[in-house]
């Protein structure tokens, strides 16, 4: 029996094959992820039933997989993890007028309440009442079918791949990161941290236009898949004063912004370290310890500007432009491709594979 013939469509517009139960992934504890069978959930009014076509692997996944809880935000139940995903439109709530069955859409993880005051004034990343896809108690995307608010849906061009969709929620870390600290183009850029959101954030300085975009981790290979993102100057960790470098390659003048984005307080004296006076920093990474020091004095004998980044906000528009414009190589970030009922394997990759993986996919329903 299909989904269709079982349950009330509620006015729904749904394709006619859509099933009753579907896969999904689901951590029983911290490391220890098993595939089940859970029924297809049902849309709303103002929802859309979207079938998962990529997941992207990302580090809070991992963090979650690994430790069971991100600060405040503890793993108290069985839960789906996965919210970096794209896929295809199978079904429509009775109010949901944006997409029809068979439209390409990424889904922006964050459903917000939409009435409160950071939601009226255009920061409804910091809504109290959001609902952010694997982050405990809500589920994720490691589904095969998931259901979202329409609004946090945006249309894909035919030509722009799942993987390149979901990679659109890393990419507006930086894309957000950037606007915040009011980027121009040709300013230069510092990335200080080049997991995947220092890469996208690397191919957002891009297409924002810097002239020159300085990107410094401790991986070599990542070194390398920086230079392919568009990063003009690469500058290796482990030789020492990263930031004296930059300053060295700016003829002692420094950067106008610099992004921190591996969440050690190494990272963020580097990035402080290399911006020149008026420079903006944003603050991306999340560091272990809740405190550390600032080197005040050069904070304010040089006007430096301090902007704290959490998640973003009316970015997907733009990030889906940027992407679908061709600028940004992101298919060369993909190493490590796993099917749905791999996925304690694809988390187990990410985990401990660092050296060498740079982003996971994880396809709920099949490789497109």
């Amino acid at each position: 029996m299909t989904k269709s013939e079982e349950m009330p469509s509620h006015g729904a517009r749904r394709l006619p094959e859509l099933p009753a139960t579907m896969r999904a992934a689901i951590m029983k504890s911290p490391l220890h992820i098993e595939i089940e069978e859970i029924p297809v959930p049902d849309v709303g009014p103002d929802e859309v039933l979207v079938k998962v076509m990529a997941v992207g692997v990302c580090g809070s996944d991992v963090h979650y997989f690994e430790h069971g809880r991100i600060g405040p935000y503890v793993v108290k139940k069985p839960i789906i993890l996965g919210h970096e995903c794209a896929g295809i439109v199978v079904a429509c709530g009775s109010e949901a007028n944006r997409f029809s069955p068979g439209d390409r859409v990424a889904i922006e993880p964050g459903i917000t309440c939409g009435r409160c005051e950071a939601c009226k004034e255009g920061r409804y990343n910091l809504c109290p009442e959001v609902q952010f896809l694997a982050t405990p108690p809500v589920d994720g995307a490691f589904v095969q079918y998931i259901k979202h608010r329409e609004d946090f849906l945006f249309p894909i061009p035919d030509h722009l791949s799942f993987e390149e969709a979901a990679m659109n929620e890393p990419f507006s870390v930086g894309i957000h990161a950037l606007n915040r600290a009011g980027m121009k183009p040709g300013w230069d850029v510092a990335v200080i941290g080049l997991g995947p959101v220092g890469l996208m954030a690397v191919a957002a300085a891009r297409a924002f236009g810097a002239r020159r975009i300085f990107a410094s981790d401790l991986e070599e290979n990542r070194l390398r898949a920086a230079l392919q993102l568009g990063a003009t100057d690469i500058v290796d960790g482990r030789a020492g004063d990263a930031a004296g470098e930059i300053r060295r390659l700016t003829e002692g003048q420094g950067v106008h912004v610099a992004l921190e984005t591996a969440g050690h307080p190494v990272a963020l004296k580097t990035a402080t370290a290399s911006l020149r006076r008026g420079g903006k920093l944003s603050i991306v990474g999340l560091p272990q310890q809740a405190e550390i020091g600032f080197n005040v004095p050069f904070l304010c004998d040089n006007e430096i500007d301090v902007y704290g980044i959490f998640r973003y906000a009316n970015t997907y528009p733009q990030g889906i432009a940027f992407l679908a414009s061709g600028s940004v190589d992101v298919q060369s970030l993909i190493t490590d491709r796993y099917p749905l009922e791999q996925t304690q394997e694809a988390m187990e990759r990410a985990m401990r594979n660092k050296a060498e993986s740079l982003k996971v996919i994880v396809y709920p329903n099949g490789e497109a």
